[in-house]
């Protein structure tokens, strides 16, 4: 465990406050569920829980057969880090950090289609480097009304433009697995 100086008191409903800092460099929002943990040295874990983790398996399947059909990079993520990529080297995107442009697409719950390179391209990882995608499809994951993660086709040929087939396929992903989640 990383130390960090701060220290905080219970208060008397058993309540404590994470200080800013690690709720920023964690990204844990108002309202973001946490897993309580405790180990047989006494220590007490609070980790960010993923409802995405839940269907991981499903997701990385579901991945591996929408890359396998449309010949494009497919990924899957969670409101914090990729979970599932298919047709790509899983050591360049699995569990790393998406961008705060990806972020915002799945706040405002709309699609993105970037059907050949130029604007409007959403970085999908915080240190991604734009020009190494040529067109990109993406669809937020909705269940209960919440954004929980994207669903994402890349495509790294200059000569593909993605159009609406593979907007449609991310869009009917993104469907299915928020409604594994809601069962």
């Amino acid at each position: 465990m990383k130390a960090t100086g701060i220290v905080r008191r219970i208060d008397d409903l058993g309540r404590i406050v994470i200080p800013k800092e690690i709720r920023r460099t964690l990204r844990i929002r108002e309202g973001d569920p946490l897993e309580i943990f405790t180990d047989d040295d006494g220590h007490v874990i609070l980790k960010k829980y993923s409802a995405m983790g839940v269907i991981s398996d499903f997701a990385l399947q579901y991945a591996e057969s929408i890359a396998k059909a449309s010949g494009h990079i497919a990924l899957v993520t969670d409101r914090d880090s990729v979970i599932a990529v298919a047709g790509a080297s899983k050591k360049e995107f699995f569990e790393k950090k998406i961008s705060h442009q990806l972020e915002k697409v799945m706040d405002d719950r709309a699609s993105v289609l970037v059907k050949s390179k130029g604007e409007g391209f959403v970085p999908v990882l915080e240190d991604d480097k734009l020009n190494k995608y040529s067109s990109q499809a993406i669809t937020p994951i909705i269940t209960h009304g919440d954004p929980i993660g994207a669903v994402i086709l890349l495509s790294m040929d200059t000569k593909t433009v993605m159009g609406e087939v593979e907007s449609k396929l991310a869009q009917t992903a993104a469907l299915v697995l928020g409604k594994q989640l809601e069962q």
